[in-house]
Parts: structure tokens; sequence; C-alpha cells
């Protein structure tokens, strides 16, 4: 690792949320200490009714509660709580590899990136279920085209994390979108990212997942939409917009057809229809140019606010009223 540009080493926290994670948490604190001796490991645990606290508490893992319940609730106060240098994030079952944790934290430190995804490989046919994979490809493909981005593996639990992400992360998500909006986050700030390919194997006996398929997957792609809304607005309204437009064009065509012929309108109730679509089409794309200006400052804000924070592998900028002018 080249330390040239400071004299000490960087420091690494390794962040496991959990819920109900007694049976797998031992192994994967286990597997993190093995991989990265000298990082912190916390444990974060959301409410367990099982011994998720103790078990891990037991593997050497500083352990702390988080009330609020739901993976984006954890995450948010991890964030809020710790500081390190880089940040390993992972979920707290066992299934990814931890092994490959030297290797990423290496990267995002050389190569001064800002997130590095662990894209799941997996390596047995049960680890991923067929919901869930399916779920993953639909909504992954989802958000490469909303957001013209390449993006493999969006809902990967999988992350190596820079200060300055994890610091201007401003989160908003409770549950399991928390990945799509680390995702959309580091997309909409132009962040230096990658991907890996990381192994991906089956949860230990007796351990379940929380993730309910339909449930969630609905959640994430309500949150996609509404990130896209925030982010994106004159795409999202323009293309409601162009909708209703195109719906009142193809309701109009008859009446229109019949003018032509008679020189009437005897369809009232469909002409005040097209009307009212077209007017309304008409506002949804005024909406979208008139928040797209306000998204383009409110971006800005953020973007500034993320290049004030150092790089991975760059000292700290010295402060405005001590630099000579």
């Amino acid at each position: 690792m080249n330390l040239s540009s400071e004299n000490r080493a960087p420091t690494v926290a390794v962040l496991l949320p959990c819920y109900n994670e007694a049976v797998a948490i031992g192994p994967t604190v286990a597997a993190f200490k093995k991989a990265l001796p000298d990082a912190a490991i916390y444990v974060y645990d959301n409410n367990s009714s099982d011994a998720t606290f103790e078990v891990a508490k037991d593997a050497g893992a500083i352990v702390r509660r988080e009330y609020v319940q739901g993976k984006g609730a954890v995450v948010r106060r991890m964030f809020a709580d710790v500081d390190a240098d880089i940040y390993v994030l992972c979920d707290g079952d066992d299934t990814y590899d931890a092994a490959a944790a030297p290797v990423l934290v290496e990267r995002i430190y050389d190569e001064r990136l800002d997130m590095i995804t662990g894209v799941r490989k997996e390596t047995d046919v049960a680890a991923y279920r067929p919901g869930h994979r399916f779920g993953n490809r639909l909504l992954t493909g989802l958000v490469r085209w909303v957001f013209n981005a390449k993006v493999g593996d969006m809902l990967s639990g999988y992350r190596i994390l820079s200060r300055r992400f994890v610091k201007s992360f401003p989160t908003q998500s409770t549950g399991f979108g928390i990945e799509t909006e680390m995702t959309v986050h580091a997309l909409q700030l132009l962040m230096p990212t990658d991907e890996a390919n990381t192994a991906y194997k089956e949860r230990p006996p007796n351990s379940l997942s929380k993730l309910r398929t339909y449930r969630d997957g609905w959640r994430i792609l309500m949150l996609i939409a509404a990130l896209a809304k925030e982010e994106r607005p004159l795409w999202f309204f323009g293309l409601i917009g162009a909708a209703l437009a195109a719906l009142s064009i193809v309701l109009a065509i008859p009446l229109f057809v019949e003018y032509a012929h008679t020189g009437l309108v005897p369809r009232f109730p469909t002409a005040i229809l097209v009307t009212g679509l077209m007017l309304v089409a008409w506002l949804s794309f005024v909406c979208g140019f008139i928040l797209d200006t306000v998204t383009r400052g409110r971006w800005e804000l953020k973007r500034l606010h993320y290049l004030s924070l150092s790089p991975p592998g760059a000292t700290a900028p010295a402060p405005v009223d001590s630099i000579s002018l």
C-alpha cells in the first residue's frame, strides 16, 4: 500500500449491521479479524431477539445497539458514529468473502476511489434464491436505464467506502433500499467508483434471510422512483408529460377526423378530457424544468461539500484561514 502521501497507515473500520444473526455473526467477525487484523470491527445490533449482541461481543467486535428498526437506520447510525479513513460495509450473515477485503481496501486507497462494490458471484446454487436473483437483475437494470450508469450489482451489501463518501452521504432510507441510495449517491456526485467480483455463498444452517422478495422489492422500486424524481426531475416529469401528451393526441385524432368530415364536435366530454390531458402534460414539463434548476443548485452544494473532504491517500487540506494568499 502506497503511504507516500501520509506518514501513517490509514485507519480501517469494518461495519456489520445485524438483526437476529446469532448463528452467523461469530464466523463473520472472525473472518474479518483474520483478513484485516488491524481494523476496528463494529457490530450494530438492531433489536435482535436472539443472542446476536452477546455472540458478537464474545467474538471480539465493538458492539452497539440501534433501536430504530431497519438496515438503513443502522447504516445511518454507523456512518454518523464511526470515524475512519476507509470503511468496509458488509452484512453480518457470513455470505460475503471477507478474505477479499485487504485487496479491495488497498485498491480504494491507492487508486483514490470512493466506493468499490463487491459484485456477488455465487459459489453454490443455493446462495441466491431465484426470486432474489431476478429481482436484483430487474432493479439493477432499471437503475442503469434511469441514471444512465454502468452498475453490475446494485443490491450488494459488500462495499468498501472512503471517508468522504461516508461523511457526505445524507441517507434517508430506513430499510433495504440503503444499497440503492448509496449507488445513486455515488452516481449523482460523479464519484470515482469501481466494482470487483467477490465470492458469495449460502447462509449458514439455521440462519434465515430477512429480505422479503416482493415486499422489499416493491419498496426498492418505489425508492428508485423517488430518487429519479429528486435527482432527475426533468427526465421524470418529462416522461410523465410525454405519456400524457401522447394519450391526449391519440384521443384527439378521432375528434379531428370527425370534425373534418362534419364540421362538428359532438363528443364534448372527450374533447374536454383531451384538453385537460394536454394542459397537465405541459404543466408536468414546466415542473420538470423548474425542479431541474433547483436540483442543479442542490447538486452543486452537495458536490462542493464532497470536494471539501480529502480522498483516500491524500493529506487533509489546510484550514482556509491558514492559507497564504
